[in-house]
């Protein structure tokens, strides 16, 4: 009988595979990191079979700690990095191009000239995204545009698009399915949120070939079978999600005005706000929460681009760490009377500013500014990002979102206490940090295992969500308000328009 399910968790960074039990419990880990691309200023890649190797390894390896065969495995979760592109031959399923990652800027003049032909407004309704670098749509436009003989082959149907679900789900089924999940096709700016379709109108302004686009499904559908070539016999595929939708069923934010916040290479804030699509006037996303049973739930969110990638910047490009887990330590010991703030927008900036020139900044920087001040100033930027989303949405959502909204968090930074307890400062809200921290892995895992009947229903998943601990504000309002001057400051200075 069936003991786990597989869940696969390809990150920006590495790739993880997990299996957890029927209880929802991690039972066994694998991952790998692969290569960061950077071959010019702004432009970030991957290696699309790099990716791939390293998804079947850790799969593998998971399966392999536990003695687990196929016929161990109920179903196949599947959760990913969103917005990056691959572009592959259908025939020999190679890709034709380096994947084009998320933060990738390579499009920011292309997205300059729509925003001059007055089409952003027409794009945000019926998409929800704002005209910028980071989703999809323009990757794929420039891909095919750059590659020889792409758009041509594109529209003879011998090319296939898709972000790394679908990639992933084609090399799984020996390229018998191509397909996305709603949520995924909804980061492309080419996917009607509303009519739950992809757009003819999109398609044309942004020039791509109808022919290359996956089949959209729920995030918990029948998406084929993995071959038996790869793991000895077929195990079915039956859940997908983008990253971030996948964290917020992890965290079992189902009713309306919940909100999570993941902390991994960016941070990504999203409010549930139910069966209502909210326009935001606050230039937030209107997104998919996910969509099961083809009946959307739709969220507000808010992106950062730079998050943990932040404190990735101080050991690799200062050197100033060995391991991200000593930043706490020596923000603790930063000098209290120094106001350093770092304004991460090494790949411009997310929201709530969308500006995708900005380029990171450090202000209040004197002599004696050391290795601890900037530590702090790296995770106090965070916490204060995080805020910035957090007024948005409130403006935007009026019937959940508030000052006493109690905020769900995942991801790697979360294991810092001195950055929770900052958030909670800042923010003046309750941060929740659950028991099991791969929420992610968990969403995807319980998509796949609801779909084959492994996992009960929303609410039984709802009632096993466990708290581990919960971090209130310690911190006056005139101190709160204060800093973040200090921080609306810095970030003034930073945008470039």
């Amino acid at each position: 009988m069936p003991e786990y399910i597989l869940a696969i968790d390809q990150g920006t960074t590495s790739s993880r595979a997990i299996l957890f039990d029927k209880n929802f419990s991690v039972r066994s880990v694998s991952q790998k990191e692969f290569t960061q691309h950077f071959p010019r200023s702004g432009w970030v890649e991957h290696d699309a079979e790099e990716i791939w190797e390293t998804v079947i390894a850790t799969c593998r390896e998971a399966m392999a700690e536990l003695d687990a065969t196929a016929a161990n495995i109920a179903a196949i979760g599947i959760t990913n990095q969103r917005e990056t592109v691959v572009v592959w031959d259908r025939e020999t399923g190679k890709p034709i191009y380096p994947a084009i990652v998320w933060q990738d800027r390579r499009t920011a003049q292309i997205c300059a000239a729509l925003k001059e032909k007055h089409v952003e407004r027409d794009i945000t309704a019926k998409t929800g995204l704002l005209l910028d670098p980071y989703f999809s749509g323009t990757k794929l436009a420039w891909l095919l545009d750059n590659v020889e003989c792409a758009r041509t082959r594109a529209e003879q149907g011998k090319l296939a698009f898709g972000t790394i679900d679908s990639f992933l789900i084609w090399r799984l089924t020996g390229g018998r399915v191509h397909a996305t999940d709603a949520t995924n096709a909804s980061r492309t700016l080419l996917y009607d949120i509303h009519s739950g379709s992809w757009d003819n109108e999109l398609l044309e302004l942004f020039r791509v070939p109808r022919a290359v686009l996956p089949d959209v499904l729920d995030c918990a559908a029948e998406f084929g079978d993995a071959s038996a070539d790869i793991f000895g016999s077929p195990i079915p595929i039956r859940g997908v999600a983008g990253d971030q939708q996948a964290a917020m069923v992890g965290q079992a934010c189902f009713q309306p005005g919940m909100m999570k916040s993941t902390y991994g290479t960016g941070c990504f804030a999203m409010l549930n706000t139910g069966l209502e699509a909210v326009a935001s006037e606050n230039r937030m996303l209107t997104t998919l929460a996910y969509q099961l049973d083809g009946k959307p739930t739709y969220a507000l969110e808010g992106s950062i681009f730079i998050a943990g990638a932040a404190v990735q910047w101080l050991r690799d490009g200062l050197g100033i760490i060995e391991q991200a887990s000593q930043t706490g330590e020596m923000a603790a010991n930063a000098d209290e009377e120094q106001d350093v703030y770092l304004v991460p927008a090494f790949v411009g900036l997310g929201a709530p500013h969308w500006d995708a020139d900005a380029r990171g900044i450090l202000t209040g920087v004197t002599r004696a500014t050391g290795p601890n001040e900037l530590a702090r100033a790296a995770l106090e930027a965070v916490c204060f990002q995080t805020r910035d989303l957090l007024d948005a949405m409130q403006n935007d959502w009026q019937d959940g979102a508030s000052r006493e909204t109690v905020l769900r968090v995942d991801g790697g930074m979360v294991a810092s206490d001195w950055t929770m307890q900052c958030l909670a400062d800042f923010l003046a809200a309750p941060i929740d940090r659950p028991q099991i921290l791969e929420t992610t892995a968990l969403g995807a895992a319980y998509l796949a295992g609801m779909k084959s009947g492994f996992y009960p229903g929303l609410e039984e998943f709802s009632a096993a969500w466990r708290l581990e601990r919960r971090f209130e504000p310690d911190m006056s309002e005139t101190d709160r308000e204060a800093k973040y001057a200090g921080w609306k400051d810095a970030i003034r200075r930073t945008i470039t328009s």
